[in-house]
């Protein structure tokens, strides 16, 4: 009867829920960290100038450096959310490249990101994509912001260095007279 109890355990959600929280933000990082990466490399292999021609073309300033500095922060800040490294860090300028990208770009076509125009000789044809996949990347990184790394991460070494020397720390109290 334990055995039958202790099976039936595993599909009870507050049992899995108790035992698993802590992973969340795994499938998380792993999405969101390769997405950025992927996304970087691609334009790298494109030829970074092309990526400047296109910035260009919709108005941004300093293009060439633009696209230079997109690239940095969808590549390091991709590998450094796979890995679970610096997430406050990181997390800001990449939630500015999908908002500048959201706003340039994906905005005027809409939320839906697949959007079927046609099947021509059963070869499906895609319009633009609108702002969902960036919105969904935004919201992974706030969710990552709020809940923290998460397990095998950069972050979780880092946790006791940080907490040593963070302000208001024991380190910088010298508010009670026992540590004068």
């Amino acid at each position: 009867m334990n055995s039958l109890r202790s099976l039936l355990a595993v599909f009870d959600p507050s049992w899995l829920v108790a035992r698993l929280t802590r992973y969340s933000p795994l499938p998380i990082r792993f999405i969101v960290g390769y997405g950025f990466m992927a996304h970087g490399y691609a334009k790298l292999v494109k030829h970074p100038e092309n990526f400047a021609a296109i910035l260009h073309a919709l108005g941004v300033p300093a293009p060439h450096l633009m696209a230079w500095a997109t690239i940095v922060v969808e590549l390091l800040g991709g590998f450094a959310i796979l890995v679970g490294a610096f997430v406050p860090l990181v997390a800001v300028p990449m939630i500015v490249v999908l908002l500048v990208a959201t706003f340039t770009v994906h905005l005027q076509y809409g939320f839906t990101s697949i959007k079927l125009m046609s099947v021509v000789n059963g070869v499906p044809r895609f319009g633009p994509p609108g702002y969902e996949t960036d919105a969904l990347y935004v919201a992974g990184l706030i969710a990552l912001l709020f809940s923290g790394s998460g397990p095998f991460a950069i972050d979780a070494i880092l946790k006791p260095l940080y907490t040593r020397v963070a302000p208001g720390s024991r380190a910088f109290n010298c508010s009670h007279r026992s540590e004068l």
